[in-house]
């Protein structure tokens, strides 16, 4: 029985929602799974994915093989990176101590690309929300000051229309 760990879908339509499940590799999709290790959300920006690491490392270090879509998340995750640390420690390279070191150390700094990246997205998102409010009280200030241009043209032409007019009932008084 091949094991395999990858997404199973949920949501709703064109809403996806997955599950990171280990299953049979004969098992439907969405169907039959071993075990629940983990969400991803790919939906929110950066994609949100909840992860039991110590029970993805337990599956990966049994011989469980994540689809590609898995292998990038738990890459994303350090998975990947603590199944290379704890082979190290077995092949008594270094010891348990110092790959949890390690990996700590990638985490934190890990952690710090990730706020990193959200706050850029915050910052490009109220930007471009700035500069489309921006955009339309432009268009509206443009609107309304074409307006007023019309609205003064057309009393100025009353005006001197009223002057005209009393130019001429002053001459036809002087005329006779």
């Amino acid at each position: 029985m091949a094991v395999k760990i990858r997404l199973q879908r949920h949501g709703s339509k064109k809403r996806p929602f997955y599950f990171i499940v280990v299953a049979n590799s004969t098992a439907p999709r969405d169907g039959k799974f071993i075990e629940k290790l983990g969400t991803y959300n790919p939906l929110s920006v950066p994609a949100t994915v909840r992860l039991n690491r110590e029970r993805s490392l337990h599956w990966l270090q049994k011989g469980a093989e994540p689809t590609n879509t898995c292998r990038r998340i738990l890459s994303f995750k350090g998975v990947l990176f603590l199944k290379h640390l704890m082979r190290g420690v077995t092949l008594g390279l270094f010891d348990e101590k110092t790959a949890w070191e390690k990996f700590e150390k990638w985490n934190s700094e890990h952690e710090e690309v990730v706020v990193k990246r959200e706050e850029a997205h915050r910052k490009h998102k109220s930007e471009k929300r700035h500069a489309a409010m921006s955009e339309s009280v432009r268009k509206v200030e443009e609107k309304h000051a074409a307006l007023a241009a019309a609205a003064a043209a057309e009393t100025e032409s009353e005006t001197s229309e009223e002057a005209e007019g009393g130019e001429a009932a002053a001459e036809e008084t002087q005329e006779g």
